[in-house]
């Protein structure tokens, strides 16, 4: 069965990996931002070795979000963000083929565990069934 593997992040975390603190996030080192990529790396080094990884991406800054609804009236209204409403969005994601949801919370599990620095805002790691294409999971 695949599973959307999905880590959450804020506008406020690019910003402190760019070395712009705020009251939620402290700095990132330049060390942090390696040790992170390295632990990322290790994850899809294994996951690509099991068979298990279909894709795996990281997703630019909210701030390049683009918004794009059916207003009232009918037509496009399109907001670039980030939104003030919106404290998490989408930071990256593993589409993954894996036996069963047991194992795909393990990985979610060690996805969780990444380091980073004291203080720095825990976000959930969140998983989705994928849909075969008969709209069943």
């Amino acid at each position: 069965m695949k599973y959307l593997v999905m880590v959450q992040g804020t506008q406020a975390d690019y910003e402190a990996m760019r070395g712009k603190a705020s009251a939620d996030s402290p700095v990132w080192s330049e060390e942090d931002i390696k040790t992170m990529f390295a632990y990322m790396g290790a994850i899809n080094d294994d996951l690509s070795e099991s068979g298990e990884l279909v894709d795996a991406q990281g997703l630019a800054e909210p701030a390049q979000t683009r918004h794009v609804a059916l207003g009232d009236d009918g037509k496009a209204v399109i907001t670039d963000g980030p939104y003030g409403e919106t404290k998490e969005l989408l930071a990256g994601y593993w589409v993954l083929e894996c036996e069963s949801l047991e194992r795909v919370t393990e990985i979610a599990d060690r996805v969780s565990r990444c380091p980073q620095p004291a203080g720095a805002p825990r976000h959930p790691v969140v998983i989705r069934p994928i849909m075969d294409g008969s709209g069943d999971l």
